[in-house]
């Protein structure tokens, strides 16, 4: 993998903020012809400085405003429960995140459903049967303050 110089970097800080830009546009920002962005532009995807391009969604308007995040305890802490917890949670679609951390709980899972009658059911029907948990605790967002943030280049 090549390292990024100020170019790249600036490539990226703009792709962080409008993935959709034209090569064009993207091209006179940058101050670099559209042949030389666009050889730069798929280097950095074949390296993979850039995972994938997509559209950010408002959760309130398709029916998904109720943010909640949850510490996941397991009732042991050995490779084998890690693995199956890991692979289980994948398949859950209502999760949207889920990190191993470090400190008094295993895992952070974020996740958005219609309501707390449906983070109910997520909680019993999905979350608790997953192998190894042992305890939750819930944390419903009150007010998503800063919801998303391109990373500092």
């Amino acid at each position: 993998m090549s390292p990024l110089d100020k170019t790249d970097r600036r490539i990226l800080a703009i792709l962080q903020m409008d993935g959709r830009i034209a090569a064009v546009e993207l091209a006179d920002k940058i101050g670099l012809s559209p042949t030389s962005t666009g050889e730069r532009l798929r280097r950095l995807q074949r390296e993979g400085y850039i995972a994938g391009f997509g559209a950010r969604l408002d959760p309130h308007k398709i029916d998904l405003g109720f943010l909640v995040f949850v510490e996941v305890l397991l009732d042991k802490t050995t490779p084998d429960v890690f693995e199956r917890f890991s692979k289980s949670i994948q398949r859950a679609p209502e999760v949207l995140e889920c990190y191993m951390v470090a400190g008094g709980f295993d895992y952070l899972v974020k996740t958005r459903l219609p309501d707390m009658a449906a983070y109910r059911r997520f909680l019993g029907d999905v979350l608790l049967p997953l192998p190894g948990v042992k305890e939750t605790r819930t944390y419903a967002v009150m007010e998503e303050v800063k919801s998303y943030a391109p990373l500092p280049l």
